[in-house]
Parts: structure tokens; sequence; C-alpha cells
């Protein structure tokens, strides 16, 4: 079922901030990934906090204790305290690699041209299933036990809630024309924030309550 997508609020831009890619939350701030840095910005007043001085040209995620980065063909294991970068494995697919989310041990792993989502140990980078997609994928959360994933293609982008066997669209939040969506977290609640690629901002979308 298709529905219009309320937006909520909007943030940004950011100081160092010309697009974002990633988006996570880590309980407190939502992480978003600009290029060259990752920022921290308050979910509350949307006011940046502390930068961490690495590459993050892709998706971001958290475990509950640290951040991971997918940049250029790798996937990173941050450290947030202070930015060091714990351990790396390979992105699969490489390059075309997008949004990315954690749940119990696994990355999930947007393919954007690829339109695809790929599931891999988050310690080792084996491949453990993948999800097609008709749309190009961009930013992918878990929250309730669903899987979301944003989708960017020709101006137009949806939040897709998507069955995470079969692939099947369960249910979808289309954003307004020129709104799209980069990267993609919930925030274990009533809201999921949203990317919003070149334009540099961070945008606000309430998640729909899941049927009973």
């Amino acid at each position: 079922m298709k529905h219009q997508a309320e937006i909520l609020c909007e943030y940004g831009p950011f100081p160092r901030t010309d697009a974002i890619h990633g988006v996570s939350f880590d309980g407190r701030s939502v992480w978003v990934a600009t290029g060259d840095h990752l920022l921290a910005i308050d979910p509350e007043s949307g006011e940046p906090g502390q930068m961490l001085d690495i590459l993050a040209d892709a998706g971001t995620a958290f475990d509950g204790r640290h951040l991971y980065q997918i940049a250029q063909s790798l996937i990173r294991k941050i450290d947030t305290a202070d930015g060091r970068v714990v351990a790396t494995i390979p992105a699969p697919g490489g390059e075309r690699a997008s949004g990315l989310a954690w749940s119990e041990g696994s990355l999930w792993v947007g393919q954007y041209d690829g339109r695809a989502i790929i599931q891999i140990d988050a310690e080792t980078g084996e491949v453990q299933r993948e999800i097609r997609s008709n749309r190009f994928v961009t930013g992918v959360s878990w929250v309730d036990g669903e899987l979301w994933h944003g989708t960017w293609e020709n101006g137009q982008s949806e939040l897709r809630h998507i069955d995470p066997i079969s692939g099947v669209v369960l249910d979808s939040l289309e954003m307004p024309a020129g709104k799209i969506i980069s990267g993609l977290e919930s925030d274990g609640g009533e809201r999921f924030f949203c990317g919003g690629g070149d334009s540099g901002r961070l945008r606000v979308v309430r998640r729909p309550r899941a049927a009973k």
C-alpha cells in the first residue's frame, strides 16, 4: 500500500556538508556521512555536534557500540570515542554499495544501481542473502523487526517496508518530488531520519504505526 510521506521537519544544511550519504542513530545522536567526515546531529534541535574525520561516502550503521561506515569499496568499523578504525571488511559489490544497517550480527548493504540489498556477516563480510528490488536502493534500516529501505530514481524517492525473505513491498511512503532519500535510519519509534543527498539536509519523516 502506498501513502504520502509526512515530513515532520528538516535540519541543515550543516557546516562542511555539501551532501548527506549515510545516516545512523546511536540512541542520542543522528550520525550523517558527508563525504570526508561523520557528523553527529542532535535529533531534537538539529544542532551539529561531534565530528569524526574519516572517509564517509555511502551508508552508515550502528551496532550498539560501534559505527560502521561504507567508503569506496570498504566497510570500516569505528570507535565513536576517537574515530579509530578497529576493523575493516570488503563491501559487497565494491563501490556500488549505498545504504547500510545492522541487525543481530548482520550488516544489510544497499546496492544502488544493483537494485538489491545484501545481507552479510558483520565480522567476516560473508554474503548470506540477496534481496532484489525494482528500484535503485539507497538507505537501509531495521526497526521493530521491519526492514525498510529508501529508493531514489528520476528525482523521486520512496521509503519501502519489505519482506526480508521475498523482498515483496508491504508498505511504501512516497516523498514529494525533489525530496530525495540518500541515507535512512529510524529512532526506534515514530521517526525516520532521511539524508537529503546534495541538498545537505536531514529530513525527519513520520514512521507509520505497525499493524496489530
